[in-house]
């Protein structure tokens, strides 16, 4: 009988901090090969089983919700060999929700947030999810002027050439349109025209594509905007970004004005008001999914009233207002061929299964990760075994049991050594009460070369240094490169000193290089000597210290100098120190703790005072001083009657002030409703200016 993962309400604090630590190192690297490649290495099925784990974890766990967690991240890095374009309204993702039970909670989550009862006043827009590339397409005064994808949901690549193919897509908006309006939509591939593709590069002896979303994702890629237009790639409109003047004061209205502006809108859409009448309609979509001449892979919901979306405004990654009904996996049978052991940045062994091919729903699927020695032991897998897999979409699948164990059938015996060549101990952390955890670690850390390199892989990365012509291969290059060896992120920036010095073996003489390359990459080295300070304490690689913890610090201690002194005296176990950070908003005691632990280690330490004598890292914006609470700390608490505390939050952070959990010194406004207690206790004995509700929105304004 195949045993199932070890419920959530079973685990202990100490086991749900290193899953959710290996939950967010795994994901993220599915979304870089999803979104920044398209060519995803774990199915829908398994990327979606990761996401609703993870999700359930912080849910049982709140205090260790990361700072990295894959509920802040959007998309992936900006791929190399287009332009870049900023949003200017973020492109965000969805939730999802897999069960009606889910669709339930997220209409209740809306009536509370704006503090309604559920009697069914409240419109929803339901629309097919289509399974395509997100697309941003700007106008100005009528006429398209710029494209971008997605990216990483704040910058995207710059596709206009290729977009400007499609010929569903209106090169100019009638008369009457706002003068700048951001159109959003689904760029995808007909089902029938992904046939016809592959009969033709079958017929001419070429390979074949996997699927019609990969095929459509890599089409709009195209450096050469021929191949795009030779590829009859279509288009969905049902969203917006930037826009001068609004044209309606509902979803469904603004996707009727698309209509009329000449834009292709999804006929399935509709406007309901009841939690049955969206799972009915889920429910008649799904029935005709197989005959629909497009993919899609659920269901959006959206609050109607635009006013309503306002008010209930956004997470750190998707809109309060709208969630993605998600359609069950699918499912096959293969065989596990062989178990190999991969290292990350942490030094976390993680073991890969290794699958014979299977095409499932469309989509070949090879691999299927194991995440740790107890889900093995759990699922009771071996090397021959024949196993079920699920997948809903593209990315490889989760093994759900197995099916049949031959008599050569193979256990895996779990290392007890780093695959790397120095062939160091793997340990197992401790918990808080002395059993052994989860993951194991090389402890070699940065001795051990795949740490080492997945260090500095991590350090060049798009949204830490993202130095343009050193990405993981060139990293690879120079760390193996004996004569102009890349061993620590300081030696980038003495790169060309020593180069030069070098005299025969100059990096312009190597293969691969030449002149015009070689002074590129000293430039693009050259230009990030000049660093945000967030880029620079996320480049850091500081475990629990994601993209969003990295701008929280940066923005609460502007300056590289404070965040250096308060890691230090936290690493010295200063209790104000401390308290100062954990009191910051999404920060928590692992991050404080994580943050010690790495400025208590000399080497760290030492890595980190070279790497600065090398950089002139520049200050956190400053907080806009357009509003009274500009750069203000505020501590909501109480029971808030005028709005929901998540709605207060967001109108403060929108104002420009920081919104902190806890009350501490450096507090600047506490707002009790009523039944404050310990909070505002403690805001009067640190004589700290407490606010009523009605006071702080009079305060605002």
């Amino acid at each position: 009988m195949t045993q199932q993962p070890k419920p959530v309400a079973d685990l202990s604090e100490a086991e749900a901090k290193a899953e959710l630590e290996r939950l967010a190192a795994e994901i993220a690297r599915h979304d870089e090969a999803y979104h920044g490649r398209d060519a995803p290495v774990i199915s829908d099925a398994d990327y979606d089983a990761l996401k609703q784990r993870n999700l359930a974890l912080e849910e049982r766990f709140p205090a260790l919700v990361r700072a990295d967690s894959p509920r802040f991240k959007v998309g992936a890095t900006v791929a190399e060999g287009f332009g870049k374009i900023t949003h200017k309204v973020p492109m965000l993702s969805l939730d999802n929700g897999f069960s009606d039970d889910d669709v339930r909670d997220f209409v209740h989550s809306v009536y509370r947030f704006l503090g309604q009862l559920p009697d069914q006043s409240i419109g929803f827009t339901a629309e097919p999810k289509i399974d395509g590339l997100s697309m941003s397409i700007r106008y100005e005064d009528g006429r398209l002027v710029t494209a971008a994808t997605r990216g990483d949901g704040t910058t995207g690549e710059n596709v206009t050439a290729n977009v400007k193919t499609i010929a569903e897509i209106p090169d100019r908006l009638p008369a009457g349109a706002p003068a700048v309006v951001e159109i959003r939509g689904e760029v995808y591939m007909a089902k029938a025209d992904f046939l016809t593709l592959n009969q033709r590069m079958a017929a001419e002896g070429k390979q074949t594509y996997v699927n019609p979303r990969n095929t459509a994702a890599g089409s709009l890629r195209q450096l050469d905007a021929k191949v795009t237009a030779s590829r009859k790639l279509k288009f969905f409109a049902y969203a917006w970004g930037d826009i001068s003047e609004l044209p309606a004061d509902t979803q469904h209205g603004m996707i009727e004005v698309f209509k009329d502006w000449g834009f292709p809108v999804n006929p399935l859409t509709k406007r309901l008001h009841s939690i049955e009448e969206l799972i009915g309609h889920y429910n008649e979509i799904g029935l005709a999914r197989a005959d629909l001449p497009y993919d899609i892979d659920g269901v959006v919901y959206k609050v109607d009233r635009l006013d309503l979306q306002a008010r209930l405004g956004f997470r750190s990654r998707s809109p309060r207002w709208a969630i993605a009904h998600k359609f069950p996996a699918e499912k096959a049978v293969t065989k596990l061929t062989a178990i190999d052991i991969q290292v990350g940045r942490t030094g976390a062994l993680t073991p890969v299964a290794r699958l014979e091919p299977i095409t499932v729903g469309g989509v070949v699927v090879t691999n299927a990760t194991l995440h740790n020695a107890e889900e093995i032991e759990r699922l009771g897998v071996r090397i021959h075994d024949t196993v079920e897999i699920q997948r809903a979409g593209d990315v490889i699948p989760q093994i759900l049991r197995v099916v049949e164990s031959p008599a050569n059938a193979v256990s895996f015996a779990f290392p007890k050594t780093c695959p790397c060549h120095l062939k160091t101990p793997v340990i197992r952390e401790e918990t808080a009460g002395g059993a052994e955890g989860v993951i194991r670690r090389c402890s070699g850390e940065f001795a051990c070369p795949f740490q080492r390199k997945e260090h500095l892989k991590h350090f060049v990365s798009r949204k830490a240094f993202d130095i343009d012509g050193l990405g993981e291969k060139q990293i690879e290059f120079f760390y193996d490169d004996t004569s102009l060896p890349i061993r620590q992120p300081a030696d980038i920036f003495t790169l060309k000193a020593r180069d030069e010095a070098n005299g025969l073996q100059r990096l312009k003489n190597r293969d691969g290089y030449g002149d015009t390359s070689a002074q590129k990459l000293f430039d693009a080295i050259e230009a990030r000597r000049s660093i945000a300070l967030d880029r620079l304490i996320f480049g850091l690689g500081i475990r629990h210290v994601g993209e969003q913890t990295a701008k929280t610090l940066a923005r609460a201690y502007g300056n590289w100098a404070a965040v250096h002194e308060a890691a230090i005296a936290i690493a010295d176990g200063d209790k104000a120190a401390i308290e100062e950070m954990d009191a910051l908003d999404d920060i928590g005691p692992a991050v404080v703790e994580a943050v010690g632990r790495f400025f208590g280690e000399p080497h760290n330490i030492d890595m980190v005072e070279k790497l600065v004598a090398q950089l002139s890292v520049l200050e956190a914006e400053k907080p806009s001083q357009d509003s009274p609470v500009a750069g203000l700390t505020v501590v909501f608490t109480g029971s808030l009657e005028r709005m929901t505390r998540d709605e207060a939050k967001a109108m403060a952070e929108r104002l420009g002030a920081k919104v902190a959990g806890s009350v501490s010194k450096k507090t600047d406004i506490l707002v009790a409703g009523p039944g404050a207690g310990s909070k505002l206790t403690k805001a009067q004995d640190l004589g700290l200016r407490t606010l009523t509700e009605d006071e702080w929105f009079e305060l605002v304004g």
